[in-house]
């Protein structure tokens, strides 16, 4: 008996922790990483169409931004929009007694989103991460899912024919070994003219997220001595277009509201340090005149509710306090989301209590609160960051510039995109004794144009059924301007056309049949050309 017990030991002490927990395995044919707005409109599009597919979700939250505050949708040209992402904002529209509605509250996205999973009878998986990936050769066999947060003792796996990955990070392309960039190219690198370190000018008008001249950087104004005010970084200016690791600024998508029943009121939060504002208030100085429309972007969504956006040279962006998420561990990400939260609403209640406040200001953010009816298990405030740049794919064809503004035109097109060439500061630093930010680029004036099949694939020696729709192939700049809610699920519509082609031809998700890709893609609604006038 002593015998068997000390065999029994020594097993338990050779054998893997993973040999001893519990790990199931479910199969399906398409996997589907991230319950993006890209990642649930990609579930319903598989199951449509005959697919059996798995919806996994790092956390208990659906719809990414498009539920998560971004009511104000971002598009340059909403007729370029179809499929599936044109059928969401007609299903709004129907809430609000419209044909199709682009502003609304971030309850009724969330509506929307779980009748496309309960319609198509889409499993979801919440409050799972990806621990492992496992390959055979350059074709992903199996996920290994544990718990995001806390114990990662349980394990489930999940095989599949066909993976995507949906999340705003790229995290299962990453985990796949499939090449990647983080930040921003040298010009040189694709030859264009906006990736690169780019010094935005101060405009009278507009601003343009600039500081204007004469606002001291240092603790002790004028005083290099005294230190640097809080959230400028030591980084020197480098020569404009040249590439880095800074990751343009991520924010939250803020929904208030002024209905005095409906309203929880702003207050001090936790961890707040009235010297994170020190340049809001140098700010106030230099621009005395100036209305709140200078410092927030104050949209109106339906039932006197916002869309509260970032505006000039210090608002809801907390610069250069995200350039680690993309490569971050949950843990560490759970850290910099609460850094965010914590700025976030420090902002709202430093403009409802500091003195230096312009008192219109402090008067007028004085009638909104947090919405009773609006998150309501995550304390009335959104539980989704604004991701705005990832990871982006090195994949079998890279977006630039050049597509942006159609000196380039693919003929692969698997949808379109129609916003300006966009990117938010990376940084604020030092320039010639003043605080500047660094990094935001605002171009637009050009057509809608086609988004290539090859950007959402890898490359074929390093993963053959894979499919990355929100994480995709571009340049820093390109990703600016595809990388608005609406594209995204038209290209995770397309991602599972894509899949099922690929199971169906058996082959890889690069040699699908193009011709008959295409032809479902246009049966689905979705667009692949400008329309006619």
């Amino acid at each position: 008996m002593k015998r068997i017990i000390l065999s029994i030991l020594i097993l338990w002490a050779v054998l893997p922790l993973e040999s001893w927990a519990s790990k199931d395995t479910d199969q399906y044919d398409i996997c589907i990483y991230g319950a993006t707005s890209s990642g649930v409109i990609a579930a319903h599009t598989a199951r449509k169409m005959g697919k059996s597919v798995v919806l996994i979700a790092t956390d208990e939250h659906i719809g990414g931004l498009s539920s998560g505050g971004l009511g104000a949708t971002d598009i340059g040209n909403k007729q370029v929009i179809g499929g599936y992402s044109r059928d969401f904002y007609q299903r709004l529209g129907q809430i609000y007694g419209e044909k199709e509605i682009w502003t609304f509250e971030p309850k009724a996205a969330l509506k929307i989103f779980n009748d496309y999973l309960k319609e198509s009878d889409v499993p979801i998986i919440f409050n799972k991460r990806i621990e492992t990936v496992e390959k055979e050769g350059a074709a992903i066999v199996s996920v290994t899912l544990v718990n995001t947060f806390g114990s990662s003792r349980k394990k489930k796996r999940i095989a599949a024919k066909v993976f995507l990955d949906c999340t705003y990070e790229g995290d299962l392309m990453a985990m796949a070994k499939v090449s990647y960039t983080v930040g921003r190219e040298n010009n040189d690198l694709y030859g264009e003219t906006l990736s690169g370190f780019h010094l935005p000018e101060y405009r009278k008008k507009s601003g343009f997220h600039q500081f204007p001249d004469g606002v001291s950087p240092y603790v002790v104004a004028d005083n290099p001595s005294s230190g640097l005010v809080w959230g400028i970084s030591d980084n020197k200016a480098t020569p404009t277009g040249s590439g880095d690791k800074l990751v343009q600024a991520y924010n939250f998508r803020i929904c208030l509201t002024d209905s005095v029943e409906n309203r929880i009121p702003i207050t001090k939060p936790k961890g707040y340090d009235v010297k994170k504002y020190e340049l809001l208030a140098r700010l106030f100085e230099a621009q005395p005149d100036d209305k709140l429309d200078r410092y927030f972007i104050w949209s109106r969504m339906p039932k006197r509710k916002t869309d509260i956006n970032n505006r000039g040279a210090f608002s809801t962006d907390m610069i250069g306090a995200n350039h680690n998420w993309a490569e971050a561990s949950f843990d560490e990400r759970k850290k910099i989301f609460e850094e965010h939260e914590s700025y976030t609403k420090g902002l709202l209640y430093f403009y409802l209590t500091d003195k230096r406040v312009p008192a219109a200001f402090s008067a007028f953010i004085a009638n909104w609160g947090y919405p009773k009816d609006e998150y309501v298990k995550n304390g009335h405030f959104t539980p989704q960051l604004y991701i705005r740049e990832g990871r982006r794919m090195l994949g079998e064809y890279v977006m630039t510039e050049h597509n942006c503004v159609g000196h380039e035109v693919v003929n692969d097109p698997v949808g379109m995109a129609a916003y300006g060439m966009d990117s938010h500061n990376t940084q604020r630093i030092v320039v010639n004794g003043m605080v500047k930010n660094e990094g935001n680029v605002e171009v637009g004036g050009f057509a809608p144009y086609p988004v290539s099949l090859r950007a959402i694939v890898p490359q074929k020696t390093e993963c053959t059924n894979l499919i990355v729709p929100v994480s995709l192939s571009a340049s820093h700049i390109a990703f600016g301007s595809i990388r608005m809610e609406p594209v995204f699920m038209v290209l995770g519509q397309s991602a599972a056309i894509v899949a099922t082609h690929a199971i169906d031809e058996d082959t890889s998700v690069q040699a699908v049949d193009y011709g008959k890709l295409k032809m479902e893609l246009l049966k689905q609604g979705q667009i692949l050309a400008q329309p006619k006038k």
